[in-house]
């Protein structure tokens, strides 16, 4: 009964130690016209050392620094051994950027920890986000030598570095700056990891201290100076002792317990106060204000075509940008002010979707223009390919979705019967706003010589379609419109 719950914290725990194994960062900010030296620490130029004297070009160096300040680095993942980026280029898809650094051994980490454990102002100065020089240069070297650094990339420059690799090069020297934890998980060990294990060792160097400075102390008493009295002949009713009596120093007394009596095992200190109870009634101040929803969702970077990769980087930008775009609609909506000062309940704006369907609103939404490029011909070949339709069906689709979202998708291929009311009016709406005659059928208003027509949707709006004349090819063409005048009109004039 109790392997469930600690395998749960095994999981947990492996968990936080990959996590604590991996740390990604944002592209750092374009620093355009920035002079001098590009790392602010010692630690962050010795890196820079490592690459420049093992660089076979100095003008690819010059090209890589230029691209750091102009902003070409995207996101940088950091773990163990490598570092991971994409670098934007002259070509419309980024570059993968790939350095390499040696991990330490677990005998060269044992000797890291214990120098550290050993000064508490290594540690110090590492929380205090510094790298001490002795440390960094001792026994265990931390940063890079001349050949440590294998940079790869996927252009076809074959310097080493190129200047995408030395771009990002040049970034993470800024990331050590900041943190020279970054160094220590480039070298295999991760930051909650590190200050565990530091802690650990610690609290064992403090036991042993603590263990030989009781064992000294009780020595000293044990063969100090004590006072002994003879034997006395007489018995214990002549009010004479049994045997030898040793006083010893007096042994401080404990808080709460009376002279001679024994303290109970395991007794709680005398006079604590848990820190439940400490901690139970503070004030917490009030949550700060939400922040405004930004005025269009984001784009997701490009990604880099890649070999033998398990998934298409077109498709995976296309699926993040669908995410933005309807992360940023929820977040529109939740942050609109109800009545009252309040917020409304805030419902989900997309619905679940059959796979057809979804497919289209990602093919309308995602590339909203209404022309044909050759991205969107591929992504309609694509869609018809994995759904069994013809590119024809798909393009139609994609332009009824965009006529009227999952309504203009319906009333493509699904027709049915108006109750009396609106449509029928329509007719003879159209009649006395001179404009042609159309032929009642379900919920289509039609003039197939002039190849025009108009479909009522269940929303009471009117949907426009165009074919040429005689074929019955009809195409949704144009917004739908709740007045039947406006939508034909529309139709006429294109």
């Amino acid at each position: 009964m109790t392997s469930r719950p600690a395998s749960g914290r095994a999981a947990a725990a492996d968990r936080l130690a990959r996590a604590d194994r991996s740390r990604t960062f944002p592209p750092l900010p374009a620093r355009p016209g920035a002079r001098g030296l590009f790392a602010e620490s010692w630690w962050g130029s010795a890196w820079l050392d490592a690459l420049e004297t093992t660089a076979l070009d100095s003008a690819r160096l010059a090209r890589g620094r230029t691209y750091a300040r102009d902003g070409h680095v995207d996101t940088i993942n950091v773990t163990p051994g490598r570092i991971v980026a994409t670098v934007r280029g002259s070509r419309p898809r980024p570059y993968s950027v790939e350095i390499r650094l040696r991990t330490l051994t677990d005998q060269e980490w044992d000797g890291l920890l214990d120098s550290i454990a050993a000064d508490p102002g290594r540690l110090t100065a590492l929380l205090a986000k510094k790298l001490p020089q002795a440390l960094a240069e001792g026994e265990v070297r931390l940063l890079p030598g001349p050949g440590d650094l294998v940079p790869r990339c996927s252009c076809p420059d074959h310097g080493r570095p190129c200047k995408h690799a030395a771009a990002l090069c040049f970034q993470v020297a800024r990331l050590l700056d900041a943190d020279p934890f970054v160094l220590l998980l480039m070298r295999g060990r991760g930051e909650r990891e590190l200050l565990d294990e530091l802690s650990r060792r610690n609290t064992a160097h403090t036991a042993r201290e603590t263990h030989a400075h009781t064992h000294t102390h009780t020595h000293t008493h044990a063969h100090g100076p004590a006072t002994v009295r003879p034997r006395n002949r007489r018995g214990p009713e002549a009010g004479g002792e049994t045997r030898d009596a040793v006083t010893a120093p007096s042994a401080p007394a404990t808080p709460g317990v009376d002279p001679g009596e024994p303290e109970a095992p395991g007794a709680p200190p005398v006079g604590g106060v848990m820190a439940k109870a400490v901690l139970a009634d503070r004030p917490r101040p009030p949550l700060p204000p939400p922040l405004p929803a930004p005025a269009r969702p984001g784009r997701p970077p490009a990604l880099p075509d890649g070999d033998a990769l398990p998934f298409d980087p077109a498709a995976l930008e296309f699926l993040a940008a669908d995410a933005a775009a309807r992360a940023h609609v929820c977040v529109s909506a939740a942050a609109s002010p109800g009545h009252g000062g309040g917020h409304q309940p805030v419902h989900s704006p997309f619905p679940a979707l059959p796979p057809w369907e979804d497919a289209i609103r990602l093919a309308a939404t995602a590339h909203p223009t209404a022309g044909l490029t050759s991205a969107t011909r591929a992504l309609y070949r694509d869609l018809a390919a994995a759904t069994r339709r013809t590119t024809t069906d798909v393009a139609r689709s994609v332009a009824a979705w965009r006529q009227g979202g999952p309504e203009g998708l319906a009333l493509l291929d699904t027709p049915w019967d108006p109750p009396a009311g609106d449509f029928d009016r329509a007719r003879s709406a159209l009649l006395a706003a001179d404009l042609p005659a159309l032929r009642p059928r379900h919920n289509h208003l039609t003039d197939a010589d002039r190849g025009i027509q108009l479909r009522f949707g269940h929303d009471n709006r009117w949907y426009p379609y165009e074919s040429e004349p005689g074929t019955e090819d009809w195409w949704p063409t144009g917004p739908a419109d709740p007045d039947p005048v406006g939508a034909l009109s529309a139709l006429l004039t294109r």
